[in-house]
């Protein structure tokens, strides 16, 4: 029934290729998966093999990638994605040997991917629990891992037929989950191979911060263009026109305010909305070459690859999608010691409710709340500079992940 199941996917998939174009793009790059592999695998050295299912996984597991591939030479790095948002963006990954997609879950497929690679070890990413793939991983002795995992009580491995999923959680070396729940969820089904080491991501974002470019126009941008001091800044990051519709009529009317927009989206059509509804001087990070920053009040960044450097020229941070399908990474400003705010829809990621329980993270339903939360921090600036202080703690506070997870893999390294 499972093989049935991944064939008709992997049909969807061909057949919605004609009028998706991320389907398109992984049928196109599933044509050249078994090319790559045997072209490329070099038969005299040994391959650790990681899997993502798409860029946010990648993000957490790639700090372990590169802390192996420094500790750890002699290995080649085989990475796999499942989806075109993650392989399109990352193909080209100076850390990885070899970049490709995942061959559908197929066991043909499966004994024809693990012939060619032969991984000495594998590890996959938060959530990924492929059937055949970790069946004939256990059959062939290849020490198996899945890190930075996370389990919900609604998951199928916790439902009274779960069992057959449950007997491949065995199938693990180790489970490295993030938090003590998952352990206890686990054990509650005899599922004992779990260490709780965290979550990768805390060690990302802060090498991240580390690492931040300098953005002189930006720092120009955030002073007063009469005194030259440092002027309270508003970082709104991956914003849709909900969020936009809550911090612009604010900023408008607090002319001591700076803004920095960075949409998720930059289409042409979204920038100029934007443009429209503001009062108050503005201009487009492209445009600023050459001028003087401090003559604007807001800066529009229409590229991407910023925000994460952005968010430490503020003192305080607007995360956006809260006021749709949910909320954007809050640590990648957290990270910076600035109180993160964010709309209502935050109740499904763990680190923005725990943010909030720090003191760090603050949550609105409206534009009165959004303003009310403001003013609080403009006219008292010791609350500000303490949310800020909790914010970054939090993040300090969950790093080391990359290191639990490297002392559960070097018992096979």
């Amino acid at each position: 029934m499972y093989d049935y199941l991944i064939f008709i996917y992997a049909g969807l998939v061909r057949l919605a290729q004609y009028f998706n174009p991320k389907a398109r793009l992984m049928i196109d790059g599933h044509r050249q998966i078994f090319r790559i592999l045997e072209q490329n695998i070099d038969s005299t050295s040994r391959y650790i093999w990681f899997h993502a299912a798409s860029l946010g996984e990648f993000e957490q597991g790639r700090p372990v990638i590169e802390k192996i591939k420094a500790e750890y030479p002699q290995y080649k790095i085989l990475l796999t994605f499942f989806s075109p948002s993650g392989y399109e963006v990352r193909k080209n990954y100076p850390f990885a040997d070899i970049v490709c997609y995942l061959p559908f879950d197929r066991r043909k497929n499966v004994l024809r991917f693990l012939k060619i690679v032969k991984p000495s070890i594998s590890v996959f990413i938060k959530y990924e629990f492929w059937y055949n793939y970790l069946t004939e991983l256990h059959r062939q002795q290849i020490p198996t891992y899945i890190v930075s995992a996370i389990f919900r009580p609604t998951q199928l491995f916790f439902r009274w037929y779960g069992g057959r999923a449950r007997k491949v959680l065995r199938y693990y070396a180790k489970i490295c989950v993030q938090n003590e729940s998952s352990k206890k969820m686990l054990e509650n089904v005899g599922v004992t191979n779990v260490v709780v080491c965290g979550d990768t991501r805390f060690d990302r974002v802060f090498d991240i911060s580390k690492q931040a470019a300098d953005l002189p126009l930006i720092e120009r941008f955030v002073k007063n263009k009469v005194s030259g001091e440092k002027q309270l800044t508003l970082v709104a990051g991956s914003s849709w026109p909900n969020d936009e519709d809550v911090l612009i009529p604010y900023f408008n009317k607090n002319t001591a305010l700076k803004l920095i927009v960075a949409p998720h989206e930059i289409h042409e059509s979204h920038l100029g909305a934007i443009e429209s509804r503001l009062q108050r001087p503005a201009i487009r990070y492209s445009q600023l070459e050459g001028l003087n920053p401090e003559d604007y009040d807001c800066v529009i960044i229409d590229c991407f690859g910023l925000l994460s450097s952005i968010y430490r020229y503020g003192e305080i941070a607007y995360v956006g999608g809260g006021f749709g399908v949910g909320i954007h990474n809050v640590l990648e400003a957290a990270v910076y010691n600035i109180p993160v705010v964010f709309g209502p829809n935050y109740q499904k990621f763990r680190e923005a409710n725990h943010l909030i329980e720090f003191g760090g993270g603050y949550s609105f339903d409206s534009g009165e709340s959004f303003a009310k939360l403001m003013d609080e921090f403009f006219y008292q600036p010791q609350i500000l500079a303490n949310a800020g202080n909790l914010a970054g703690d939090y993040v300090l506070r969950n790093t080391n992940a990359v290191e639990k997870v490297m002392s559960v893999l070097k018992n096979n390294l």
